[in-house]
């Protein structure tokens, strides 16, 4: 009889590593066509402050769907609770960012900001939830920063001279943490023994 064991930890980190890669490579090109078009919200500029969340809600769904193959448990119900979670508020930004992006500039960084405290609170909980898998250091950095930042964009409304440039910095940041954190992953390996990958 053929006794089958359910996926671990290894089996989520080559998807993982993929989905942080692709993330890598969109936001950092996202961050230097905003460099280029923050200093007037144009038609390109609404389209890319709308395109990010957007983005990240399929992230998360193709997140979550990779996901049912990690280890059953209550570690696993958190990730896909906050998976979850991260789709809805992501898609709520969206819709946000729409209404406000023909308004002014200091209406898109509250709503953005709000989105990243929110955001990063949910990306740092799933990476703690997410340890075993390995490569998780830089995203338990970069959903603490995330917090930071929203929280900033707040209070950056306030000023007159508000301007999209550090939105564009945010992603750019947060382009660079996927991307080590796929390095991290990719560098993890599963002994003969079964034992968890190498953490990051």
């Amino acid at each position: 009889m053929t006794t089958t064991i359910a996926p671990g930890p290894a089996a989520v980190a080559p998807a993982l590593r993929r989905l942080y890669l692709a993330r890598s490579g969109f936001a950092l090109v996202w961050a230097v066509l905003l460099f280029a078009t923050s200093s007037s919200v144009g038609v390109v500029t609404a389209v890319l402050l709308v395109l990010y969340p957007v983005v990240d809600v399929v992230a998360a769904v193709i997140d979550a769907r990779s996901s049912r193959v990690e280890a059953a448990g209550g570690a696993a119900r958190g990730v896909s609770t906050g998976l979850a979670v991260n789709i809805a508020i992501s898609a709520l930004a969206a819709i946000g960012v729409a209404l406000t992006v023909t308004s002014d500039v200091p209406a898109v960084l509250r709503v953005w900001g709000a989105w990243a405290v929110v955001a990063g609170v949910v990306q740092l909980v799933v990476a703690l939830r997410r340890r075993r898998v390995g490569g998780q250091g830089a995203m338990i950095a970069s959903g603490g920063l995330s917090v930071l930042a929203g929280v900033s964009f707040v209070l950056m409304a306030s000023d007159a001279g508000a301007s999209l440039v550090a939105v564009a910095g945010y992603a750019l940041l947060g382009g660079v943490f996927f991307a080590v954190s796929a390095l991290r992953l990719g560098r993890g390996r599963v002994s003969s023994g079964g034992q968890d990958p190498v953490r990051g």
